[in-house]
């Protein structure tokens, strides 16, 4: 069985076990004195089950190993975090100069995107983390042996831009117990693929930072260049807002619709194709896998 069919599986298990735990997930947090929406419970409760369904075919699917490969040498490997980051904030920053440029005012509210991104820094770095750690170490580096590298960076990118489309449309709360409740919520999440026109957008600008980021994980082997770069990006997203509440208004081919319009919108996805091309000069190409593996035979 390969590889992806057993994470197709794994999936799918932590899916299904989700769906019926959830329920009774809300009813102990309400139980508590706690209130959150049923939507955040039951995502939270898939990151646990997923994580767990992985746990139990851990060894199939090889992840040890290609965590371990994708997070080596991380001392080594530090500046370029460093590099990605930067690179990340220069190429939307450049967006932003666009957006002041063609917009209302010619003028960015520094002081208010300083402070949205001041105030995520932790999370960005978190989420660059666990993103690059599941979607490019674990995800692409163990579809690469199925796929090779373009079908695996191709489909790990669609995977991730689904991954991140797929949520519910509302946020409701529950009271007692609702046995339908996490099958209804998972429904409702996935609707969105449903009108492929309307997601488009979003779609296509997640996939080529699915791409941008892939590629930087296949040139360099590791996650670290890509963990900058996401933690970048996070920041801007993060940052965007401080533009729509200044009221300047941008043009709809610089700001699309959705929850991260910046992502949805033609602007990103040129400066997308943009860093595939530029990616290869800064970080190199890499080594032949002979080479890899007696590097990695060093101490």
């Amino acid at each position: 069985m390969s590889s992806t069919l057993k994470f197709v599986l794994a999936l799918a298990l932590g899916l299904a076990t989700a769906v019926i735990i959830a329920p009774f997930a809300a009813a102990g947090v309400a139980a508590a004195g706690f209130r959150f929406p049923f939507p955040r419970i039951f995502d939270r409760t898939v990151m646990v089950t997923l994580l767990v369904a992985l746990l139990c075919f851990a060894r199939s699917l090889r992840l040890v190993e290609l965590l371990r490969a994708g997070f080596a040498r991380p001392r080594a490997n530090l500046v370029r975090v460093g590099a990605g980051l930067l690179l990340a904030l220069v190429a939307v920053g450049v967006l932003f100069g666009i957006a002041a440029y063609f917009g209302t005012s010619h003028s960015l509210p520094f002081r208010e995107i300083a402070m949205r991104a001041s105030s995520a820094v932790v999370a960005a770095i978190v989420i660059g983390i666990i993103e690059e750690g599941f979607f490019r170490a674990f995800l692409l580096g163990g579809m690469e042996r199925d796929f090779g590298s373009g079908g695996a960076i191709l489909i790990s990118s669609a995977i991730y831009a689904m991954a991140h489309v797929v949520r519910a449309p509302a946020h409701y709360y529950l009271i007692g117990i609702h046995p339908a409740a996490g099958m209804r919520n998972l429904a409702e999440s996935a609707i969105r693929l449903a009108h492929p026109v309307a997601a488009f957008p979003e779609l296509l600008g997640l996939f080529l930072l699915g791409v941008v980021l892939g590629e930087a994980f296949l040139l360099s082997r590791t996650v670290y260049f890509s963990i900058g770069m996401h933690a970048g990006f996070v920041l801007c997203a993060k940052s965007w807002p401080a533009i729509a509440g200044s009221g300047m208004r941008v043009p709809r081919w610089l700001a699309g619709r959705g929850p991260v319009p910046l992502i949805g919108a033609p602007a990103a996805w040129a400066m997308a194709v943009a860093l595939m091309l530029l990616l290869p000069t800064l970080i190199g190409r890499p080594a032949p896998p002979e080479e890899r593996r007696q590097v990695s035979l060093l101490p």
